[in-house]
């Protein structure tokens, strides 16, 4: 079986962190959603390393996340390789320290949501001059961004050429609505700038509840395919997001039946190779 590496681990303790957040989902609110729970769900799935990824701890507390993973991480068994931690590139207030911080951590690489808050957070010069920042501490910087905010992506990734750009999620296409433009000219815009790689991850959360099928994201799987190629793709779960319109266990069937039409040596670097070669793995 071809081993999975998911770069998109999401954990959720309600009773330590807050994630308001969630409160609005009807798959996730009011559940926590750990690692013992991931493990179980996983086991004899092929998954054995992942890189956890930030959950959008509420504003007033969003620092506590990666030292509470981080413990996890460190137990034996965890199989959690990295972190992705939350960041704030937009403001000068502790940048420099929670870049310190990165190693002592695990955080291999850092996010700031995007597809929430105003257009104009990341077209910031402050923003662009701490992203890169994050390149020059050799870290990567996961981007979530909608369909139409795109070129506002492809701005940010030409401002931070020295830094490695992961496009999460595709780039949250309307596969609901059917729509593939203005998603496909701005995903093969982004895909022109060789710093920018995608995470075949989180594309089920945006099917219509009742055809969340493989038939259905077909063609947004075979652009992203086409124009990033093999080698700049990586793969993540999602989990628990995934549960919106599918589960786990469905998305890691897909995705085997995915790589099935690669070559071998495809296959295994959008399934892992490519994600310890991005992230700088053991």
């Amino acid at each position: 079986m071809l081993p999975l590496l998911d770069t998109h681990q999401h954990l959720l303790y309600p009773d330590k962190l807050p994630y308001g957040w969630a409160a609005g989902v009807d798959a996730l609110a009011g559940r926590a959603f750990t690692l013992d729970d991931y493990k179980a769900l996983t086991t004899g799935l092929g998954v054995e390393r992942t890189v956890f990824m930030e959950v959008a701890v509420d504003d007033d507390r969003w620092r506590e996340e990666a030292p509470f993973i981080a413990n996890f991480a460190r137990q034996s068994g965890s199989d959690i390789a990295g972190l992705i931690a939350t960041i704030r590139p937009e403001s000068e207030d502790g940048f420099q320290a929670d870049l310190e911080s990165a190693d002592s951590l695990g955080i291999v690489g850092f996010r700031r949501i995007l597809h929430e808050i105003e257009d104009g957070v990341s077209q910031t010069q402050t923003f662009r001059a701490n992203v890169r920042r994050i390149g020059d501490a050799g870290k990567t910087f996961d981007m979530c961004f909608l369909a139409r905010q795109l070129p506002i992506a492809r701005d940010l990734a030409m401002a931070c050429d020295n830094t490695t750009l992961v496009l999460d999620h595709c780039g949250v296409p309307d596969i609901a609505g059917g729509a593939l433009d203005p998603w496909r000219s701005g995903t093969k815009a982004l895909a022109d700038l060789p710093n920018v790689h995608c995470k075949l991850s989180g594309i089920l959360a945006y099917c219509d509840p009742q055809n969340a099928t493989l038939e259905a994201i077909r063609p947004y799987v075979d652009l992203v395919l086409e124009v990033f190629g093999p080698d700049r793709m990586v793969w993540g779960s999602d989990w628990p997001v995934v549960n919106i319109t599918s589960d786990l266990p469905q998305w890691i069937a897909m995705t085997r039946t995915i790589l099935s039409d690669l070559s071998p040596d495809e296959r295994a670097k959008i399934a892992s190779q490519n994600a310890v070669r991005l992230y700088k793995l053991d």
